[in-house]
């Protein structure tokens, strides 16, 4: 379930995964989003942010949330994980996969600032390491996402460039 076998680069083990794991594609470019249910940007911005780029791009790149803790309260996983199904499923309605990075392991080792933090991954290695949710850190992501899917000659809508 990772980019590449062989990399070197951590990834959410195949238990993290707890919604809609089989959508995650083996060798597509990847865009983790580093997220918290308690962070205000996360769910306003980032995660609406990513549900649009999913919408343009989610033929072509892999799309996956992680809820960490990193940075925020460590709940137990029985505490937290309904809560983040609930999201998921029914509040949010997440059209790709969420992990969930209940030590916050995962999100140092890709040295995340705090949340939303997003993860640009291509052929198993990190091209982008973008925090934050406003207008420069979405632009950035759009610009990265275009320039894949052009080079795979699968680009998404030209309207929304």
């Amino acid at each position: 379930m990772t980019p590449d076998p062989h990399s070197p680069l951590p990834w959410p083990a195949a238990g993290d995964f707890v919604w809609r794991p089989e959508d995650v594609q083996p060798g597509r470019p990847t865009l983790l989003m580093f997220f918290h249910l308690e962070c205000a940007a996360c769910v306003s911005r980032g995660i609406p942010f990513m549900k649009q780029l999913h919408a343009q791009y989610g033929e072509q790149v892999n799309f996956i949330a992680v809820h960490t803790s990193r940075g925020h309260r460590q709940l137990p996983r029985e505490e937290i994980l309904p809560t983040l199904l609930h999201f998921a499923e029914k509040f949010a309605r997440l059209p790709f996969p969420v992990a969930l990075d209940l030590d916050g392991s995962l999100a140092a080792a890709y040295a995340t600032e705090g949340t939303p933090h997003w993860i640009a991954l291509q052929g198993g290695e990190v091209v982008r390491s973008i925090y934050g949710s406003q207008d420069n850190a979405q632009t950035r992501l759009d610009y990265w996402l275009a320039e894949i899917t052009e080079a795979q000659g699968t680009a998404g809508p030209q309207e929304d460039r």
